[in-house]
Order: structure tokens, then sequence, then C-alpha cells
């Protein structure tokens, strides 16, 4: 093995310690209680709680069963328009399957989701993007299926 592959070899495991450091920290955790936290704001019947966690922007990305969404506040026009009130919300449940980081300052996260309502039980499931900005884990891309 050549001195540059031996080199090239060094900075990849380097570069992998830095994104397990983040796995083996608080960091996951709090994203783990945004999600909680978001949870808790739909079950109360606040959208606008509920978007709290995701990037304040117009490169949010969304994409549902419409198609791809971009923009904070288009997404959050479709929630309200989507779920107009406390009835239609239900109650929200996540199930998280895996969270795992893939930066120092941003994870990957896949899910399940279910609204439990009285006439129904809708179910599908996410993969979201979260990132690190101005020191607040947020959702920058979320992909959501029924």
């Amino acid at each position: 093995m050549s001195y540059k592959n031996i080199f090239l070899l060094i900075l990849m495991t380097i570069a992998s310690c830095k994104t397990a450091k983040l796995a083996d920290s608080s960091e996951l955790l709090q994203i783990k209680q945004n999600m909680s936290a978001q949870e808790s704001a739909w079950n109360r019947g606040s959208i606008d709680e509920f978007m709290a966690h995701y990037w304040n922007s117009p490169e949010l990305t969304f994409i549902g069963s419409r198609g791809i969404t971009k923009g904070w506040n288009q997404t959050l026009e479709n929630y309200k328009k989507s779920y107009p009130d406390t009835k239609t919300m239900g109650q929200l449940k996540f199930e998280i399957q895996e969270l795992r980081a893939i930066g120092p300052e941003s994870a990957y996260m896949i899910g399940k989701y279910t609204l439990y309502r009285s006439e129904d039980e809708p179910s599908g499931y996410f993969n979201l993007i979260w990132q690190k900005i101005n020191g607040h884990w947020v959702i920058t891309s979320d992909h959501t299926g029924g």
C-alpha cells in the first residue's frame, strides 16, 4: 500500500470519527426531543408550533402525495388547508425507525406516523433530513408518504 493510500485511509477514518461523534452525543437526543415536541404540538392542535421544527426558509423542501412543495410558508399553508381542525388532525404518533448522523451537523431519519381519528387511522412513512442551523436542529427536507 502506498503512502498516498495510507494517508487517504487515515483521512477517511478521521472523517468517520467526526460523524460517529455526533451519533454518540446529545445531538441525536435533541432531534428526538424535537420530534416529541412536534407530536405534542400537533396533538394540542397547533400546526404553528408543529412547524417550528422545520427550517423557516424558502429552501425547505416537502415531498408528499401532491408532489413537491418548496418553502416554509407554503408548507404551513398546505398543512392548515389539509388539517383545518383538531378532528381532522386527530392524535399523532411518531415511531422513529432509524436516526443516524450523516455529517457533524446533519442527520437522516426514517420513521412511521399514525393519525388516530374517530373514523380512521391513516398512517405512512417519512424520511427527514435534519440540519443544525444557527444552533437549532431543524427539518430541511421532508418526504412523507401515505
